[in-house]
C-alpha cells in the first residue's frame, strides 16, 4: 500500500485526456502537487491509504477550469461603467479611473477578489493581462490559485509607466523574477493593434521569444479597430501582425470577433490560440467571433471572462452555456459545439493554449492536482442522464463544493481555506467608498 495525501472518491471523474473518457465510481489518489493515479474506487482503495479520504455521493469530479483571459483587478470596476460602447467605456470611464486609482495596493487587493470569485466558481487557472503584475503575483499566490499574469504594454503614459521603453524594461524584470515558480507563470501582454506601434510589437516579440513565454494580446475585437488599423497600415489587423512577424504558436489572440476567412487561415497557419470572451461581447455589443470556422479550421479556441468591469463576472460556467447556445443559433445547427468540446475549452485546450498544458487542464497521472469538486445533489442537476450536459448547461458556482490547486486544498465545502474571505470583501467594500 502506497500512502496518499488525498483520496478523492465521486459518482463521475471525469477526466478530459485524450479520449474524453468519464469514470463511474472512480477516484484518484493526490501525491505532494501531483495526480499519483487514477481509477475505479476499488483499484485505488487496494493500492492507497490515506488520512484524508474525500468521498461524497451525487458528486463529480473535474479538471479546474481555465480562464484565458481576464484583467482581475478590474473586478473593483464592477459595474462601474455599464451600458456603453467599448470605446467610449474604455476612453471616457476605465482609462480615467485606473489613471486616478491604480497602485501596487489597489491591484493587490482586487486580485484577491479576483481569485476567491473565481476559485468559488471553479476556476484553477487564469490568464491576466494587467499593470503592477508583481502585486497580482503576491495576491494569488497567497490565495493559492495557478495564475499566467501578462505584463500590460502600451505606447502612452499610465500611472504604470511612462513609455514602451519602461514598461518593456518592467516587463522583462517581471518575467525573470517568477519564471520557474509552481503557480505563477509570467506573460507579455501588449495592449492591442491600435495601443501598441508595429516597434513595440516587435520588441514584444522578441521579449517572449528570448524567455519563451506567452504572447497575449487583444485582436480584432470590434469594427472600429478594423477600420483603424486599415487607415494606419493599409491591412487588417491579422494581416498586419502576420506582416511584422508578430503570430506563432505562443500568442494568445482574444476576441477574434472581426476576422475574415484568409485571416482565420493566418490564424490556423500560425497556430494562435484564441480567447473567447462570449459574454464581455454581448454586453459591449462588440459582436459575434466566428467560433464554428475557427473550430473547423484546427485553431483551439478557449474561453474568457474578459474583466469583471465588462461581463459583470468571473464564471466560466456561464460563459460555456452562453457560448454553446449562442453559436447554435447563430449557425441554424443545435449539433455545433457539443457539451464535450465545451468542457474541452474551457480545461484541456485552456491549459495548452497558456503553454502549461503538461502541468494542468486534465486528471492524469503526473499532472498537477488542480482539481473541483461538484455538488450534484440540487434540484437543477437532478435527474442525471449525461454529466457533461449538466456541467456545462445546468451547473453554477454555488455546485462548486471543493477545489485543489497544486495539491493543496484552497476551497473546503464552499469556503476559501487560504484566506479571509470576510476580510477580502470587506476591503473590497473600503475601496468601493473611496472610488464612489
Amino acid at each position: 500500500m502506497q500512502t496518499a495525501d488525498y483520496i478523492i472518491h465521486a459518482d463521475y471523474v471525469i477526466t478530459m485526456d485524450n479520449d474524453l473518457p468519464v469514470l463511474g465510481n472512480g477516484a484518484l489518489a493526490i501525491q505532494g502537487n501531483k495526480i499519483a493515479d487514477i481509477g475505479s474506487f476499488d483499484d485505488i482503495s487496494k493500492k492507497y491509504s490515506s488520512k484524508n479520504i474525500i468521498k461524497g455521493e451525487n458528486t463529480a469530479v473535474l479538471p479546474g477550469l481555465i480562464n484565458t483571459h481576464t484583467h482581475a483587478a478590474m473586478v473593483y470596476f464592477r459595474g462601474m461603467a455599464d451600458d456603453l460602447p467599448l470605446k467610449e467605456w474604455l476612453e471616457e470611464h476605465i482609462w480615467p479611473a485606473e489613471n486616478k486609482w491604480l497602485s501596487p495596493e489597489f491591484v493587490s487587493d482586487a486580485t484577491e477578489l479576483a481569485c476567491l470569485e473565481m476559485l468559488k466558481a471553479g476556476i484553477t487557472t487564469y490568464n491576466d493581462m494587467y499593470f503592477f503584475e508583481d502585486a497580482s503575483s503576491i495576491a494569488a499566490k497567497k490565495i493559492g490559485m495557478r495564475a499566467v499574469l501578462g505584463a500590460g504594454i502600451v505606447d502612452f503614459p499610465t500611472v504604470a509607466g511612462n513609455s514602451a521603453d519602461e514598461y518593456l524594461s518592467k516587463a522583462e524584470r517581471f518575467i525573470k523574477e517568477w519564471k520557474g515558480d509552481d503557480l505563477i507563470v509570467p506573460c507579455i501582454a501588449p495592449h492591442a493593434a491600435y495601443t501598441c506601434s508595429p516597434e513595440t510589437l516587435k520588441r514584444a516579440k522578441n521579449l517572449a521569444d528570448k524567455y519563451n513565454t506567452l504572447l497575449h494580446i487583444h485582436l480584432s475585437e470590434t469594427e472600429w479597430e478594423v477600420r483603424e488599423i486599415l487607415a494606419r497600415y493599409n491591412k487588417r489587423p491579422i494581416e498586419h501582425l502576420e506582416a511584422i512577424g508578430f503570430l506563432d504558436k505562443n500568442v494568445l489572440a482574444v476576441h477574434c470577433i472581426w476576422v475574415e476567412d484568409n485571416e482565420i487561415e493566418l490564424l490556423s497557419k500560425r497556430r494562435v490560440g484564441v480567447s473567447h470572451c462570449m459574454e464581455s461581447n454581448l454586453k459591449l455589443a462588440s459582436g459575434f467571433a466566428p467560433v464554428v470556422t475557427m473550430l473547423m479550421s484546427g485553431i483551439k479556441i478557449t474561453f474568457g471572462t474578459d474583466g469583471a468591469a465588462s461581463n459583470n463576472d468571473l464564471n466560466i460556467l456561464s460563459e460555456m452555456s452562453t457560448t454553446a447556445k449562442v453559436h447554435k443559433a447563430l449557425s441554424n445547427d443545435p449539433t455545433v459545439l457539443n457539451a464535450r468540446t465545451v468542457l474541452l475549452m474551457a480545461t484541456r485546450w485552456g491549459a495548452e493554449v497558456l503553454g502549461i498544458g503538461d502541468i494542468t487542464g486534465s486528471i492524469e497521472k503526473g499532472k498537477a492536482a488542480d482539481i473541483v469538486i461538484m455538488d450534484l445533489n440540487k434540484p437543477h442537476l437532478t435527474p442525471l442522464y449525461d454529466i457533461y450536459s449538466h456541467i456545462v448547461y445546468s451547473a453554477r458556482p454555488s455546485d462548486v463544493e471543493t477545489v485543489f490547486v497544486n495539491g493543496k486544498l484552497v476551497v473546503d465545502n464552499g469556503r476559501l481555506c487560504t484566506a479571509d474571505e470576510e476580510e477580502i470583501l470587506s476591503k473590497a467594500r473600503d475601496w468601493q467608498g473611496k472610488i464612489r
